[in-house]
């Protein structure tokens, strides 16, 4: 019996402490032998490989949350981190739009960018939905992206190029 737990778990020790539990495994439930079934040394054999078995995959797992839980972020999947860095400085980026055009842009300017680039509509369209002409509508786009630029250069410190 200590030989098999040896030869699957390769440690004195542990196969020693399984040995022990195969031991009293069989002591309490004896009445779980069936002659008709097989030997009782082959009986006790399965018995035995299945604890040495068992203690095997219980050292691995025990290693493996050690290992996470030292170098966790060593198992940290490449692409995701990287996903997850794009999702964070989009969101970012997408504050720092929303914060400027709400502070640096004239309603009218917020409105027809908005308009144009979030409602996905033409210049055109712009025109006729604000009922003001196309030249307008393009001059007020035109100066709210200049802001906007302005305003980004600015929150990403470029002061250079923070002016109105």
């Amino acid at each position: 019996m200590i030989r098999l737990a040896r030869t699957v778990l390769r440690d004195w020790h542990q196969a020693e402490e399984v040995a022990q539990e195969v031991m009293l495994e069989l002591w309490r439930h004896a009445d779980g032998f069936d002659p008709a079934k097989g030997s009782a040394e082959g009986w006790i054999t399965v018995i035995t490989r299945r604890r040495a078995v068992d203690r095997v995959r219980s050292s691995e797992r025990s290693r493996t949350r050690e290992h996470r839980t030292v170098t966790g972020l060593d198992l940290i999947d490449d692409e995701f981190e990287e996903a997850v860095l794009n999702r964070l400085q989009s969101d970012l980026d997408a504050a720092r739009l929303r914060r400027c055009l709400d502070q640096h842009l004239s309603p009218i300017q917020r409105d027809t960018i908005k308009l144009a680039y979030f409602g996905n509509h033409s210049y055109a369209r712009v025109a006729s939905l604000m009922k003001l002409p196309l030249g307008t509508i393009k001059t007020r786009i035109r100066d709210g992206l200049i802001h906007l630029r302005n305003c980004r250069a600015c929150s990403l410190g470029d002061l250079s190029e923070c002016h109105d």
